[in-house]
């Protein structure tokens, strides 16, 4: 699909992309609007949006300020993509697996379910052609996308019951995005997908029987332990979730080389500001969760081995597309590769030193 064909489909092409006023310029200087998957506020995530937008600001002394708006400000947060490629903002920042829809390679550039760590993807992103396909990816589309903010890997969320095997998910209704959520469709579950802000409302009013979200900090700032106590720890659908920061093909080669490696520079930044973000604050929030009367609990192994089953599943479902097969073999090349090394040094430095420690 190329991005003529692709406009013509969108919701946004056509009639509201003429109507759009011209980048703003003044006396050499440029606003850019930027729209996110976020509500305003949402921890750790908007940060991160918030993050990149500053940054490209005081990077270029004003000559090139980014406009933020929230999800709901100017479009929902999931016609963030549409509002792109079509031309209504300029760039957005945002969870890429939630355009599946558009092209389900979209996945991997935020995570799928038994896949990269965080530095596993960065690896794969920076070293063994992760950006290099990102960037094919979105040249379909009309966009320049690169990684702009790392939740770390994410709790397998929380329910309204303990989960003691695969048949428990049989119509359970559950939050749940991107490749996770289809794999976790294949066990029965009514899968939802709803736009951070609204997954409060949803789990309180039961809507949803659970949710994930991110991890103790963010999950912590949302408020979900005063709706339920049961909290899984350990997930299987994002092991290292990124986010992305996407510029609109034509307004991006319109910017000096110098302004376009900022937004590359800033996004990379605020990446690696993002992740150490998350993994600084989740420590503590898990101790207040668990003080203030929250279970926490890990899936068993009937229950991952359900997981494994169900994300193969989704992944063979996909391979026949050739691009996806591309996407998928180079991130499992470079996990299996990053692995073997990791396995063998941090991973295995950490549970000795917490062996010897106590």
């Amino acid at each position: 699909m190329d991005r003529r064909s692709f406009l013509k489909k969108s919701a946004l092409g056509g009639a509201a992309a003429t109507t759009l006023a011209a980048p703003a310029y003044a006396q050499g200087k440029r606003t850019l609007t930027m729209v996110t998957t976020w509500g305003r506020g949402l921890a750790g995530v908007h940060d991160s949006a918030q993050r990149v937008a500053d940054s490209i600001t005081a990077m270029t002394d004003g000559d090139l300020t980014v406009d933020l708006k929230a999800a709901g400000e100017l479009v929902g947060a999931f016609e963030v993509f549409d509002a792109v490629t079509s031309g209504q903002a300029d760039m957005y920042h945002g969870a890429d697996y939630y355009f599946v829809g558009q092209h389900p390679g979209y996945a991997f550039f935020t995570a799928v379910p038994f896949g990269l760590t965080a530095q596993e993807q960065v690896n794969w992103y920076y070293h063994d052609g992760g950006m290099e396909l990102h960037d094919e990816l979105g040249q379909i589309f009309g966009l320049k996308s690169f990684l702009g903010g790392n939740t770390g890997a994410q709790a397998g969320g929380w329910f309204r019951k303990e989960i003691n095997g695969p048949d428990d998910f049989n119509g359970l209704k559950f939050r749940m995005p991107g490749l996770g959520g289809k794999a976790l469709g294949k066990l029965g579950a009514s899968v939802q997908n709803i736009p951070g802000g609204e997954v409060y409302q949803a789990l309180s009013s039961g809507a949803i029987d659970g949710t994930e979200w991110i991890g103790p900090w963010a999950d912590e700032k949302a408020g979900f332990q005063e709706i339920t106590k049961t909290y899984y720890t350990a997930g299987f659908h994002e092991p290292g979730a990124s986010l992305s920061v996407a510029t609109n093909r034509d307004v991006f080669e319109s910017l000096s080389p110098a302004h376009q490696k900022v937004i590359e520079i800033a996004s990379a930044e605020a990446h690696q500001w993002n992740l150490a973000q998350f993994l600084a604050n989740n420590g503590a929030a898990l101790q207040r969760l668990q003080s203030g009367g929250v279970k926490i609990l890990e899936f068993p192994d009937s229950v991952w081995d359900a997981f494994g089953k169900a994300s193969q599943e989704v992944h063979d479902e996909n391979l026949g597309d050739d691009l996806y097969k591309k996407i998928h073999d180079s991130a499992m090349a470079s996990m299996k590769s990053s692995s073997g090394w990791l396995g063998r040094s941090s991973a295995a430095y950490v549970a000795q030193r917490d062996r010897v420690l106590g």
